[in-house]
């Protein structure tokens, strides 16, 4: 990043022009959704067709339709019905090729657990963004425990066959990171310690007899947990919002207070989303050396209007060098953009406000713009290490 423009935009400058990482997002799909199929990736809920209420009229869908529409050749602002009708016309494949060239992302970590029926794979991500994009893997390691239940493993095998999959997981080509969503099936209101073999053996029982196929027993998800921070790879937690499996209350990630403070310093743990609670991530990143955060998707949500907001209260207490950009794209390209679009703005809107009042010095700003957006990502996950990385098919 250059250190020559000057005027009373520079930080909107040096932002916009700024590559990110985006550490934590999902494949997009590459099917052309009609109306109902769009509002049902739109929104963390469920669509309601009979009801009149539209996810097109929500802060998210008024922000598709004011900064997404030119980018399909239609007038800012536009009908739904149109959008998604000029979204059918162009195709999926243009589409994604419109809004990842726009997001100038050129890292993707992609958690591979969770993507829509028809979608891209991590190459074909990178080759929509163009250039020399390359994607990395985030591991999901509630899949891994089910399909380790689907074999019909033994209750007191489980704790050692979940171990060995997670760790040739980890251990593929192109993976960063693992990944749980505990705060979707138990919450944190868990006992911070590490379960016995025991204990496990006993609640994998009880899961093959209930005949459950998720992974929601608290016991098997404690290990779980422990499991990933024994693996040594970055711990990626969904945190706050989410689809309405999520009990809020009990995705706030104060609750892993305890937990946190037994397990290793060395291993980084990177709460997820956090709305409404990043004012608790940030007290847990400025505390813990191994906590970082993100307001991912929650940018996407309230739009590049409320960004700057929520980027201030996740900033108030952590350390700058704690906080990761990250879009938590799924299913819609225009995420992508989206999120870019109010990383960009609502980081340089603050850093400005801050320059100009001499709170913050020029360098400072440079500095905190240039780590937020992709060196705090390029450090935790050893992208400037030269680690494996997945390329598009044809090896740029």
């Amino acid at each position: 990043m250059n250190d020559t423009t000057n005027g009373p935009g520079e930080m909107h400058e040096i932002l916009a022009e700024l590559p990110l990482v985006d550490h934590h997002c999902h494949a997009v799909t590459t099917d052309d959704p009609d109306r109902v199929g769009f509002e049902a990736l739109l929104t963390e809920g469920t669509v309601w067709p009979d009801s009149g209420i539209s996810p097109f009229d929500s802060p998210v869908g008024v922000a598709v339709r004011r900064h997404c529409a030119p980018l399909l050749d239609l007038p800012r602002h536009a009908r739904a019905d149109d959008y998604v009708a000029r979204r059918a016309e162009l195709g999926a494949r243009e589409v994604n090729r419109r809004f990842l060239t726009a997001a100038r992302t050129d890292v993707f970590c992609v958690d591979t657990g969770f993507a829509p029926a028809r979608a891209t794979t991590r190459a074909e991500l990178a080759a929509a963004a163009g250039g020399d994009a390359v994607a990395y893997e985030v591991v999901r390691l509630e899949r891994v425990a089910e399909a380790v239940a689907a074999r019909g493993v033994e209750p007191g095998e489980y704790a050692r066959a979940f171990t060995d999959a997670a760790q040739q997981a980890a251990r593929r080509p192109g993976v960063v990171a693992v990944k749980s969503v505990a705060a979707y099936r138990t919450g944190f209101d868990l006992d911070p310690a590490r379960p016995t073999d025991e204990e496990v053996a006993l609640a994998a029982a009880r899961w093959q007899a209930d005949r459950h196929e998720r992974l929601d027993d608290p016991v098997l998800v404690r290990h779980l947990l422990w499991t990933a921070v024994e693996l040594g790879l970055p711990l990626q937690l969904h945190t706050g919002f989410g689809d309405p499996d999520v009990r809020l209350h009990r995705a706030d990630p104060s609750r892993l207070t305890d937990w946190l403070h037994r397990i290793p310093g060395s291993v980084p743990v990177l709460l997820l989303h956090c709305w409404p609670y990043q004012r608790q991530a940030s007290y847990l990143a400025s505390v813990f050396e191994q906590v970082y955060l993100d307001v991912g998707l929650t940018l996407t949500y309230v739009g590049p209007a409320r960004a700057r907001v929520v980027l201030e209260e996740a900033l108030e207490i952590a350390p700058f060098r704690k906080l990761l950009y990250s879009s938590d794209a799924y299913g819609l390209a225009e995420f992508h953009h989206l999120g870019s679009l109010a990383f960009r703005r609502g980081m340089a809107a603050l850093l400005q406000e801050r320059v100009d009042d001499d709170e913050l010095s020029r360098a400072d700003a440079l500095r905190i713009a240039r780590w937020t957006g992709r060196g705090n990502a390029e450090r935790v996950y050893g992208l400037d290490n030269g680690i494996r990385e997945v390329r598009p098919a044809g090896g740029r």
